[in-house]
């Protein structure tokens, strides 16, 4: 099976769960999960590790979850590129959500009792975020001030065992157009969800590095647009073992 063919293959089981959420929520996890490269490159060059436990913090309705599940489920049928990692393996997949809409989608489509998943409405500045091995926010630190920013790293931190992961993205505040065009599609995007966004929180992305290096991550960056004229940037962040 050709690269096509098995994205193709991926993005379907990937977003079957919410056709249970209705038509919204399928749609929405079919846009993203199709064009958003993020997901693509974190499975084709592994950047998670082999097993662990998941929280995903300002989830939505669950999207990266959807897309774990179906990856690992395609990794075990044997059907996974021979030039990609190892699909990881979720043993928990825990996630918070500000807004309650999404969070009944993902219930809706995930169902109350999923053995793996598990999305609470919750403020990531206020949740217990308790113990993972991989922690997730995926364009959404830019939602709140600097302060709140630098108390949920600290605690993402805190939450990490030694070889932990947090991963993120980011817009870069010092690249000019393409960081406004990256703010306008946000209050795009969380318009359509729902929620209108007073103000957004950014900063240019050497100052997102030293304030992870300071609390005590080892930070990689890679710039996630795919040729789009925006100004994302994807932070590896890793606890020292």
């Amino acid at each position: 099976m050709n690269h096509s063919s098995f994205l193709k293959t991926l993005l379907d089981d990937a977003t079957s769960p919410f056709h249970g959420g209705g038509k919204f929520a399928y749609h929405y996890a079919r846009g993203k999960l199709s064009s958003d490269c993020i997901f693509r490159e974190l499975l084709r060059q592994g950047i998670f590790p082999t097993e662990g436990h998941y929280l995903d913090l300002g989830c939505g309705q669950g999207s990266l979850f959807g897309w774990l599940l179906a990856a690992r489920k395609l990794y075990e049928q044997g059907n996974w590129p021979a030039d990609w990692a190892a699909a990881p393996k979720p043993l928990s997949l825990r996630g918070y959500e500000l807004m309650q809409k999404d969070v009944d989608r993902a219930k809706q489509a995930f169902g109350a009792n999923h053995p793996l998943v598990d999305i609470r409405q919750g403020d990531m500045c206020r949740v217990d975020f308790g113990r993972a091995d991989v922690i997730t926010i995926l364009d959404a630190l830019h939602y709140f001030d600097h302060a709140g920013q630098q108390d949920v790293l600290t605690r993402i931190r805190a939450a990490l065992p030694p070889g932990g992961l947090f991963l993120t993205r980011v817009g870069n505040a010092s690249a000019g157009l393409p960081y406004h065009l990256c703010n306008w599609v946000d209050h795009a995007v969380t318009f359509v969800r729902g929620h209108r966004l007073p103000r957004l929180y950014g900063r240019p992305v050497d100052e997102w590095v030293r304030l992870l290096q300071g609390l005590g991550f080892n930070v990689t960056t890679m710039d996630m647009n795919e040729g789009k004229p925006f100004a994302n940037v994807m932070l590896v962040c890793r606890v020292p073992a």
